[in-house]
C-alpha cells in the first residue's frame, strides 16, 4: 500500500519517472516508463534491479543506441491482406532489426556469467535472415529505394534518368534561343507544373513559341509553357515513372508478404526492443545520479552509507558543488529513526531521500549508494508531509495530519515504512506534542519502520527511554551558526532557535525574555547539546590534523624504506662491478708478467733485453696503482682558533685548495684563490694545516718548473696535439684552476673557437671556480651548459672570439 495518492508528486518521484522518460529513444520505452510502479516481490524486485546493470553502457559501441523505432503502425498495416508497406515503414523495420539483431550478438558475444537477466529476455527472440535481406536489398540506410532493388526497377531508372536528360538539354535549348529573342525574364529557369517541364514566357509573347501553357503567374504577367517540341519526352518520362512506381509497389508487396508471415515471431522481436530501450533509459538513470545495487534482503532492512537524494545531487552538480551524503541504518533493534536539529539543517531532505530512495528501489531503479549498502522491502509506505488542507472537505492542516495519523494506525504494521515531517506541528504546542507522543507510542507498538522529523523535546526524551527508536540530529556549526548538514545518528538535536535569533539580529531583551519563558532546565538542555556539538567539530578537526600528519610520516617513512632499498642495491651493485674489475686487472697482471717472464727467457737473460722488460712491468705496476688521495690533516695545536680573520689563509673543508680570505659578509666570505675572486660560505672554511700550504707551494714549484720545459715546443706540433676537451673531474679546485689556466691559454694562442671542460656536478664550487675565472678572459665570447644528452650542466663549452 502506498498513502496518501499522491505520494509520488510529494516524495519527487514524478521528476525521477520524468528523466526516466526522456532518457528513453522511443515511445517503445517511455510506455514502460508509465507502467513504473511500487513492488513488494522479492524475486520480481531483484530481477528488474539485475536487468538495470549499468554496465551495458561501458561495452563501448557493441550495445545498440539508436533505431529504436515503434514500428507497430507499419505492423498492423502490413497483417492486412493486400496492403503494402511505405518505404519509409520498410526503412524503420529494417534498422530496428538491425538493432535488434546488434542486441542479441552483443548477449552472445559477452562472457557465459554477463548480464543473466537481461540474456534471460533474448530466449524467445528470433529474427529471420530472409526477412532482414529482403528489407536489406529493397531500401539503404537512408531510407531511400534501392536503384539495384529488381533489374525492371534499374532499366525503368535508367531510362527515366535518359529522357530527363534529353528533355533538359532539350528545354535548355528552347529556353536560351527565348531569351536571345527577348521573350523569357533574363534569369529565367526551367520549373515543373502539372508534373510536367515547363519555360517562363512572357505573357505577350506566348504565341512566338508552340506549346501548351499549364499556368500563368499571379499578376498574368508570365505564363508557364510547355513547348510542342518537349511534348513526347515530357509523355516519355511520365510513362517511365508510372512503371517506376508499379515496380516498386510490386516490390514492396512481395516485402510486405514477408513480413506479414513473421508477425508473430516479430512482435516478440519488439516487445524485447521496447524493454531494451527502456532498460537502457534504467541504465542511463544509473550513470547519471551515481546508482548501483545494493545487496537486497526479503525482510524490512535499511542500511545505507553514503546515500544521496538523486534530484539534490544533480542540482547541486550542475552548480559545481556536491551533495553533503547521509548514512542510516534501520533494523529489528533499531526500527524508527527520530531527526531533529535546526530548521534548514536538512532533516526534511534526509526523510525524502529515505523515502524516494526507497521507493525507486522497489520499483526496480538502481539507487545512489555506496558500496556494500544492503536494503530490504517493505510491503507499505506512508507518507506525512506538507499542508493538506482543503476547504471542500473542510480539512484544516493540522487535521489532514491527524487524519493521516489515523490511517497509520490503521494500516501500518510491521513490514511498512513510514515518513513523517515536522512530527506533531500545525496546533498548540503542548497538546501537539502530546498527540505526537502518543501516537509515536502507539507505531512503536506496531513494530513499524520510520523516519521522522521533529523540534519537541518530549519526542526525543521518549526516544531515549525506548528501544527500537533511536535519536539522530542534523549536524549545526554552533561557533558559525551554520548548518553541515551531516546526519549523526544516536543523540538527539537541538534546534538553536535563541542562537538564530541573535545571529539574525533580534533585540538582545527579547532573546533574554524568551529563555526566561522557556525555563531553565530547556536553556540548560539546549546548551548541552550545543556543547557537545561543539566539542565533537573540535575533536573532528583534530583528528583530521592527526590523519593529516600520519600520511606525511607514513609517506616519509616509505621514501626512508626506498631509499633505504636503492642503497642498499647501489651497494651491491659496486661490489659486483669491483670485484669484476679486480679480476680483469688481476688477469692483465698475470698476462703481463707471463709475458715478461716469456720475454727474458728469449733473450736469455741479456742485460738491456731485461731491463727493458722490467721497465714494461714497473710501467704497467704504476697504471695500476691508484693515485693516493690527499689526506686533510685535522687542526693541531700549531693552527690558530678563534673566527677566521681578514688576510688569513684559508681552506675549503675536505680540500687542500689554499686560498686568501679577502672581505666576510655576514654567513658568506670573499675568497682568493690564485688570484681568482671567488664567494663561498663561511662555514665551508677552515684554517688549513701548515704542512699542506707547504705542500701547494711545492706543487707549484714543480709546475712552473714543468712550464719552462715546455716552451720550446714547436706551435704547429702543439696545434695537431690539442685536444679541444680536459676532464678535470677528480681534482681539487686549485690543482684544477692551474690546468684550466695552462689549456686556455693554449686554446687562445692557438686560435681555438671552442673548447670544453668536463669538471661534474658535485657540490658545484668547481664548476663555480672555473666559470668565474674564464670569465676573466677578454677573448672568451660566451660560456654555457653542454646539451643534455652529452653532459648537460656537468661540463662547460667555451666559445672564444
Amino acid at each position: 500500500m502506498i498513502y496518501p495518492s499522491n505520494f509520488e508528486q510529494k516524495i519527487g518521484f514524478q521528476q525521477i519517472r520524468e528523466m526516466l522518460s526522456d532518457a528513453c529513444l522511443s515511445p517503445l520505452g517511455r510506455r514502460f516508463v508509465e507502467r513504473v510502479h511500487f513492488l513488494d516481490r522479492f524475486d520480481l524486485v531483484q530481477r528488474l534491479l539485475q536487468q538495470a546493470d549499468a554496465h551495458i553502457l561501458r561495452s563501448g559501441e557493441d550495445f545498440p543506441s539508436s533505431y529504436y523505432f515503434d514500428v507497430s503502425e507499419h505492423l498492423n498495416r502490413a497483417s492486412l491482406e493486400g496492403a503494402f508497406l511505405e518505404v519509409r515503414g520498410v526503412f524503420e523495420i529494417k534498422m530496428s532489426l538491425r538493432a535488434i539483431r546488434q542486441a542479441l550478438g552483443f548477449f552472445v558475444e559477452s562472457e557465459e556469467n554477463a548480464y543473466p537477466a537481461l540474456k534471460a529476455l533474448t530466449k524467445d527472440v528470433e529474427v529471420d535472415r530472409q526477412l532482414v535481406a529482403a528489407l536489406e536489398k529493397l531500401v539503404d540506410d537512408n531510407g531511400n529505394v534501392k536503384e539495384d532493388a529488381s533489374p525492371e526497377l534499374q532499366r525503368v531508372k535508367r531510362d527515366l534518368i535518359g529522357q530527363q536528360t534529353a528533355l533538359r538539354k532539350t528545354i535548355n535549348s528552347i529556353l536560351r534561343h527565348a531569351k536571345n529573342e527577348g521573350w523569357t525574364p533574363g534569369d529565367a529557369e526551367p520549373t515543373v507544373r502539372g508534373g510536367r517541364l515547363v519555360i517562363p514566357v512572357i505573357a505577350e509573347f506566348k504565341r512566338r513559341i508552340k506549346g501548351l501553357i499549364h499556368d500563368e503567374s499571379a499578376t498574368g504577367q508570365t505564363v508557364y509553357l510547355e513547348p510542342e517540341s518537349v511534348f513526347e519526352l515530357n509523355n516519355d518520362i511520365k510513362d517511365l515513372e508510372n512503371a517506376y512506381h508499379r515496380e516498386l509497389i510490386r516490390l514492396l508487396t512481395a516485402v510486405t508478404n514477408q513480413v506479414r508471415h513473421h508477425l508473430p515471431s516479430l512482435k516478440r522481436a519488439y516487445q524485447f526492443l521496447a524493454l531494451l530501450d527502456f532498460i537502457r533509459a534504467k541504465a542511463v538513470l544509473a550513470n547519471r545520479i551515481g546508482a548501483l545495487m545494493p545487496t537486497l534482503h526479503k525482510r524490512p532492512l535499511l542500511k545505507w552509507k553514503d546515500a544521496r537524494h538523486p534530484i539534490l545531487h544533480l542540482t547541486l552538480q550542475a552548480q559545481g558543488k556536491k551533495a553533503v551524503p547521509l548514512s542510516l541504518e534501520l533494523d529489528q533493534e533499531q526500527r524508527i529513526l527520530l531527526i531533529s536539529g535546526p530548521n534548514a539543517g536538512g532533516k526534511s531532505v534526509a526523510m525524502k531521500t529515505v523515502g524516494l530512495l526507497q521507493y525507486m528501489l522497489q520499483c526496480g531503479l538502481l539507487i545512489p549508494v555506496a558500496e556494500n549498502s544492503e536494503a530490504g522491502l517493505f510491503e507499505d509506505v506512508f507518507l506525512d508531509m506538507g499542508d493538506e488542507q482543503s476547504i471542500e472537505n473542510d480539512l484544516s492542516t493540522y487535521s489532514s495530519h491527524l487524519q493521516n495519523m489515523k490511517q497509520f494506525q490503521l494500516f501500518a504494521g510491521k513490514k511498512s515504512l513510514v515518513l513523517i515531517d515536522e512530527f506533531g506541528t500545525g496546533t498548540e504546542p503542548a497538546l501537539g506534542g502530546a498527540i505526537a507522543e502518543a501516537v509515536l507510542g502507539q507505531l512503536h507498538q506496531q513494530q513499524v519502520f520510520g523516519v521522522i522529523t521533529t523540534h519537541y523535546t518530549n519526542l526525543k526524551n521518549f526516544a531515549e527511554k525506548n528501544t527500537g527508536i533511536v535519536n539522530g540530529a542534523m549536524r549545526y556549526n554552533p561557533a558559525q551558526l551554520q548548518p553541515l548538514y551531516q546526519l549523526e545518528i544516536g543523540k538527539p538535536g537541538s534546534s538553536f532557535a535563541l542562537e538564530i535569533a541573535r545571529k539574525i539580529g533580534l533585540p538582545k531583551n527579547i532573546i533574554d525574555k524568551a529563555g526566561t519563558l522557556v525555563g531553565k532546565e530547556k536553556i540548560r538542555y539546549d546548551k548541552l547539546l550545543e556543547q557537545l556539538e561543539q566539542e565533537k567539530t573540535d575533536l573532528e578537526a583534530l583528528n583530521a590534523t592527526v590523519a593529516k600528519q600520519e600520511r606525511k610520516l607514513k609517506k616519509a617513512v616509505e621514501e626512508y624504506t626506498a631509499l633505504k632499498q636503492h642503497l642498499e642495491e647501489s651497494k651491491q651493485d659496486i661490489i659486483r662491478t669491483a670485484k669484476g674489475q679486480a679480476k680483469l686487472l688481476l688477469k692483465d697482471a698475470n698476462q703481463q708478467i707471463e709475458s715478461t717472464i716469456e720475454q727474458i727467457k728469449r733473450s736469455q737473460a741479456d742485460k738491456e733485453q731485461t731491463k727493458v722488460a722490467r721497465q714494461e712491468l714497473d710501467t704497467f705496476r704504476e697504471k695500476l696503482t691508484p693515485e693516493p688521495k690527499p689526506v686533510f690533516k685535522k687542526a693541531n695545536g700549531s693552527v690558530k682558533t678563534g673566527p677566521l680573520q681578514i688576510g688569513e689563509r684559508v681552506a675549503l673543508i675536505g680540500q687542500d685548495s689554499v686560498g686568501e680570505l679577502l672581505a666576510i659578509k655576514g654567513k658568506t666570505a670573499e675568497v682568493s684563490f690564485g688570484g681568482l675572486k671567488t664567494i663561498v660560505k663561511l662555514e665551508k672554511l677552515e684554517r688549513p694545516d701548515p704542512t699542506m700550504v707547504k705542500e701547494k707551494a711545492k706543487k707549484e714549484k714543480e709546475f712552473q718548473v714543468a712550464q719552462n720545459q715546455t716552451k720550446g715546443l714547436d706551435v704547429t706540433q702543439r696545434m695537431a696535439d690539442f685536444v679541444h676537451t680536459i676532464d678535470v673531474r677528480g681534482k681539487y679546485a686549485e690543482d684544477a684552476l692551474t690546468t684550466i689556466m695552462n689549456f686556455m691559454d693554449d686554446a687562445i694562442m692557438l686560435g681555438m673557437p671552442e673548447v670544453k671542460i668536463i669538471h661534474g656536478r658535485g657540490n658545484g664550487i668547481l664548476k663555480q671556480v672555473i666559470r668565474d675565472y674564464v670569465r676573466t678572459l677578454r677573448e672568451v665570447a660566451s660560456v654555457s651548459d653542454e646539451a643534455v644528452e652529452r653532459g648537460g650542466d656537468g661540463a662547460s663549452v667555451i666559445v672564444l672570439k
